[in-house]
């Protein structure tokens, strides 16, 4: 009993549990909500790279770094089911996300229950969990944000050299995923706040911080160099400016969207969060009157990267302030170890506590249960569940295709050159030498010429999944599939029949 007992109060038993019910969470019903548009074009990507080495950098050409797609190059190869190789990539970056909440948590308030329930926190919000579980770049985006903010305070409070490398590897790494993480490294000078000016030799300390500093971006920007080995590198840039309005472009009108993003990034924040989490993060500024400039720094590597992203915002999903707000996860955790600390007796600071966690808890379990119906910001059940982007009856169209090619060729032409169609019939039938996969773009009044031959020579198929109306060619529908609980958009399956041509 009494080796129970320690292991019941120490902090590691508490993570290693956590961390047991994360992987549980994050397996449940990975694959309920279908494939999404973006995650077709990445799987695809780390299929193509995977096979043929002279593609491993095959991202660029869409302006994307490809950290995240070599990770599914190597999950497909020991994965079957192409989705879920690419989910459980974002599933192993959850995990690394807790470790490092952990982490952070312990060292930047020195008591190791608030890196605890920050993990625990980010276990249950709902935010984590849908992202955690999809094959995006995001997941992984917000475990470097978490383990750049815990290496750059661990820099300024013991200004070491092997931090500074560990360091700039990291902020490097987190590079090769996204231009996001780059957020870390403009933020870097704000981790003065906590240099401590009253220890001696404080000058030379702090010259030697910002030496160390110098070096971790150095390091950092020769990691991101391996990008310059593509000759496709500089479309990053030209991506980049697809979601960000570029300096000539944002002079013209510099505040004209500012009230609109904001407000829609909040209401993405506070809807993920829940608002009793994100009230708690905010109120650990007036509970808890210790470590000031700590929380002044959690709060501003949340709201910097928030307010310019909000302020240069062209095209603004939820997923995009998801490693933002990883910071509040901590501030949280303090609010509710304060609670448990000074609320009494214990069972009122316990009652407390679950109705703080109540509202994410349910909401992750209907994410998990019913992600159809899950009330989820709207802009993610647009792309996710009712809309074009969202992938239903993708599984059974490529049922339908490997039993129609058993025994002939058959052709399937797909509504779409490059995302959901033709890709995510791509990534599960492109080792079936009897099906040939063509897509098109734009749908012409006619059919096309290409078409109408192949239907002359074999079975021939069209997916459709944008044009609602009805095509004025010599079609069959098959079939429909519904896109989740939206009666007006399907996923629409055809036969070409040329005897019914006018």
């Amino acid at each position: 009993m009494a080796i129970i007992r320690k292991l019941l109060k120490s902090p590691i038993t508490w993570v290693i549990g956590i961390t047991i019910i994360y992987v549980i969470s994050r397996l449940i019903n990975l694959t309920a909500l279908p494939i999404f548009t973006d995650e077709a074009i990445y799987i695809r990507w780390s299929q193509i790279g995977g096979n043929d080495a002279s593609w491993r950098f095959i991202s660029l050409t869409d302006g994307k770094q490809p950290l995240f797609t070599w990770f599914v190059m190597v999950s497909l190869r020991f994965i079957k089911d192409p989705l879920v190789a690419g989910r459980i990539v974002s599933v192993g970056a959850g995990f690394c996300s807790i470790w490092g909440l952990y982490l952070l948590g312990s060292e930047v308030f020195a008591k190791k229950r608030i890196g605890v329930i920050s993990s625990f926190i980010y276990l249950i919000i709902p935010f984590t969990l849908m992202y955690d579980r999809m094959a995006l770049y995001d997941a992984w985006v917000a475990t470097f944000s978490i383990w750049n903010l815990y290496l750059a305070i661990l820099l300024v409070r013991r200004i070491r050299l092997d931090v500074a490398l560990i360091f700039g590897l990291m902020l490097g790494v987190g590079m090769l995923n996204k231009t996001s993480a780059f957020f870390s490294l403009y933020l870097l000078p704000a981790t003065i706040v906590l240099f401590d000016f009253g220890k001696k030799e404080k000058w030379k300390r702090l010259f030697t911080w910002i030496g160390l500093c110098i070096i971790t971006a150095a390091l950092s920007q020769i990691v991101y160099s391996i990008l310059r080995l593509s000759p496709f590198f500089y479309i990053i840039a030209q991506k980049d400016v697809t979601f960000i309005y570029s300096y000539s472009e944002w002079i013209t009108h510099p505040f004209r969207f500012l009230q609109g993003n904001l407000h829609g990034e909040f209401d993405w924040v506070i809807s993920y969060l829940t608002v009793p989490i994100f009230l708690s993060a905010l109120a650990s500024i007036i509970v808890v009157r210790k470590k000031f400039m700590e929380k002044v720094l959690l709060l501003g590597w949340w709201f910097a990267p928030f307010f310019a992203l909000a302020l240069f915002g062209k095209v603004l999903y939820p997923r995009f302030v998801l490693f933002m707000a990883m910071p509040l996860l901590v501030l949280a955790g303090v609010t509710i170890d304060w609670i448990l600390t000074t609320v009494r007796p214990k069972m009122s600071s316990i009652i407390i506590i679950v109705l703080i966690c109540f509202q994410a808890v349910r909401l992750s379990i209907w994410v998990i249960a019913d992600i159809k119906t899950a009330p989820i910001p709207k802009s993610d059940i647009g792309q996710y569940i009712v809309d074009w982007p969202s992938g239903w009856g993708t599984n059974e169209i490529v049922g339908f295709l490997k039993e129609e090619s058993k025994n002939k060729p058959i052709a399937v032409y797909t509504e779409g050159t490059f995302g959901l169609y033709p890709f995510a019939l791509e990534i599960y039938l492109w080792q079936y030498k009897n099906i040939e996969i063509h897509g098109f773009w734009p749908p012409p009044t006619i059919i096309p010429a290409e078409m109408v031959k192949s239907a002359m020579e074999k079975t021939t198929y069209v997916v459709v999944y944008q044009n609602q109306k009805k095509f004025d060619w010599p079609i069959t529908l098959l079939t429909k599939y519904q896109k989740g609980i939206n009666k007006d958009v399907y996923t629409f399956l055809y036969k070409v029949e040329l005897q019914e041509k006018p």
